[in-house]
């Protein structure tokens, strides 16, 4: 946009004055985005400020199976799709807000899904090894190897019966989320170096002149 003021200041002054007009709404423009933008980030770490981090014993525990369903289930489950996508995250297990039932929620082909009381029915014996991060282990990215595709069973918010047959990268975001229904991280799936990387950079970190 500079460029183009300089090209014509000299010989279309009233375009220079159309110009400034319009790089004034590109001002606008941009720090309405940055605005925006910040606000989003402050909802992220608000919403990370609700998710158990690692260190939380909750993070370990084995899920119980949910018995009920009842509209506390499906506020819960609504409260947990919302944290999740403040949060920017593709899934989120019961487990990571400190409640202990088997269920979790995943975004599949930009579609919000719930899953109780899931299993794994089968695996893809292909696998695939690809970085994964975890809303409850900020700024940890560690490879783990996950079954290409699975078919899960399990039942909705209502109780009612769901099968269904993904593959990457829903696939993967399902093992993940299993994994949290029964105290196993991505530390414990990654490889010996890449884990001891991990646990340095979760490890609180001393702060000078502290005594």
């Amino acid at each position: 946009m500079a460029d183009h003021d300089h090209d014509h200041s000299q010989d279309h002054g009233d375009h220079d004055h159309a110009d400034h007009y319009h790089g004034d709404d590109e001002h606008v423009h941009d720090h309405a985005a940055d605005e925006q933008e910040l606000e989003r980030e402050a909802r992220r770490l608000l919403a990370l400020s609700r998710i158990r981090q690692y260190g939380d014993t909750a993070l370990r525990m084995k899920a119980r199976e949910v018995e009920v369903f009842d509209a506390d289930l499906e506020r819960l489950v609504a409260r947990m799709t919302a944290l999740m996508h403040e949060a920017n995250g593709v899934g989120l297990a019961a487990t990571q807000i400190g409640v202990l039932r088997r269920l979790f929620v995943f975004v599949d082909a930009g579609e919000d899904r719930v899953l109780v009381n899931a299993t794994i029915t089968k695996s893809s014996k292909d696998t695939e090894i690809d970085d994964e991060g975890c809303l409850s282990l900020r700024d940890v990215l560690v490879p783990v190897e996950r079954s290409k595709a699975v078919t899960v069973e399990g039942l909705d918010v209502h109780g009612e019966p769901v099968t269904l047959e993904l593959e990457q990268p829903s696939s993967r975001v399902v093992q993940h989320e299993l994994d949290h229904l029964d105290g196993v991280l991505i530390i414990d799936r990654t490889d010996d170096e890449s884990r001891r990387a991990a646990l340095a950079r979760l490890r609180p970190q001393p702060v000078l002149g502290a005594r």
